[in-house]
């Protein structure tokens, strides 16, 4: 099982860099380039402001010229044009600046979101007194104007009784729902889908990287199960060939171990896909009940061995070669070093919802350096892959410096 970590916060990435490909929303137009970078940061301030500074500025210099031909006075008209752009570009820009200075304070996550928000709705509540200065002062000087040159008469509109606080409530709508888009809404709806998507992005790296890992890992184990050591192949064979003179039962007897070792293990290597890589303990069980079959005949009968589980173990889950490779430790370092008789015990058990197996010899016990081998590396690894801080593997020496413990502990898996 593939674990992913905790989501990452949008103060998790750099302010002055530009947001992954993954990350960005929209096309590349000029325009637009400036959402290249995050959200309140002090690039996209720039771009943002620079880009809403020009169409203001070309909106204003429309409508100032049109008012100032409309009432032959140019300097009001460009007064107009500039209370126009200065308005605008306050509404525009006020919210976003306040919400840029708190995220380049970089606080925690949570307080920089709530800091983000305020300062967005302080500058749409900013924008309400700029924009009625900007609408009295055209509504004072250039409705007068225009009254004077006969463009437009003082008379107010009237309306039927009651619908005075309808148009009004209609209109505060209308001035709040601009104000709260054009003065930094979208800008903080972008931000937090900003934030969304660079978590996203984070946890499919993660994901990619430990399936890459996992993938890495299954290939060494595939290679590993598509092989038979040719050591252990030539000194059994060797075995044989030594005893077809000396002992013809005793040579018989260890070919048919071997060629039980091999039905154990060549119809997995034949497998492919998903299932060379995935396992149940019976098969590993088996597998290690004919390899240490064989090696007792080819050690002259002193090794004694046991492999024991609960029948209702056997078609759970558990991953292929490891627990021979813990076999395979225990006679090549506790039992084959030693003289004399030695009994290697491999045991299966349910621990709630654990499956414990154990591999324990009486042999010559642990020596220095012992655990960092290329073997138990590999079993650490494939452990850590597949199940993360869910498994576990230990090897410990028994009391009295004699003979070794190696155990493995992974989830208990249902039935596939």
């Amino acid at each position: 099982m593939l674990h992913a970590p905790m989501d990452p916060t949008p103060r998790d990435y750099s302010l002055s860099r530009p947001l992954p490909a993954e990350v960005l929303v929209g096309g590349d137009a000029v325009w637009a380039r400036y959402r290249r970078y995050p959200v309140f940061s002090l690039r996209w301030l720039r771009g943002r402001s620079l880009v809403f500074a020009i169409v203001i500025g070309l909106i204003s210099v429309i409508t100032g010229f049109g008012t100032g031909a409309a009432v032959r006075d140019w300097e009001l008209g460009l007064l107009s044009g500039g209370a126009m752009f200065l308005c605008f570009m306050f509404m525009a820009t006020a919210g976003p600046a306040l919400a840029t200075l708190v995220r380049h304070r970089r606080w925690p996550a949570r307080r920089e979101r709530i800091g983000v928000v305020l300062a967005v709705l302080l500058g749409i509540t900013g924008s309400y007194p700029v924009d009625r200065w900007a609408s009295h002062f055209i509504e004072r000087e250039v409705r007068a104007a225009m009254i004077e040159q006969g463009l437009v008469t003082d008379k107010r509109p009237e309306y039927e009784p009651g619908m005075k606080p309808v148009v009004q409530a209609v209109n505060f709508i209308l001035l709040g729902t601009v104000y709260a888009l054009f003065s930094g809404g979208l800008a903080l709806i972008a931000y937090f889908g900003e934030g969304r998507r660079w978590a996203a992005n984070q946890r499919a790296q993660e994901l990619r990287s430990l399936r890459a890992a996992k993938q890495q890992s299954d290939l060494r184990l595939g290679v590993l199960q598509a092989q038979v050591e040719p050591h252990f192949l030539f000194n059994t064979l060797a075995s044989v060939r030594a005893l077809v003179r000396q002992d013809p039962a005793q040579a018989e007897a260890t070919l048919d171990a071997l060629v039980e070792h091999l039905r154990a293990t060549i119809p997995k290597l034949r497998a492919d896909g998903e299932s060379l890589l995935h396992s149940t303990l019976g098969q590993q069980l088996d597998i290690c009940s004919s390899y240490l079959a064989l090696m007792k005949l080819r050690m002259g009968g002193r090794l004694s061995y046991a492999v024991e589980a609960d029948p209702g173990l056997r078609e759970r889950p558990f991953p292929p070669l490891l627990l021979l490779t813990l076999v395979e430790n225990a006679i090549k370092h506790g039992i084959e070093p030693q003289p004399g008789p030695g009994r290697v015990e491999v045991r299966a058990v349910a621990r709630g919802n654990r499956l414990s197996v154990s591999v324990v010899d009486d042999g010559a016990g642990l020596k220095p350096g012992l655990g960092g081998g290329v073997g138990l590396a590999n079993v650490r690894e494939q452990l850590a892959t597949r199940y993360g801080a869910a498994a576990g593997f230990s090897l410990r020496g028994l009391a009295g410096g004699r003979g070794a413990v190696a155990e493995i502990h992974v989830p208990l898996e249902e039935t596939r």
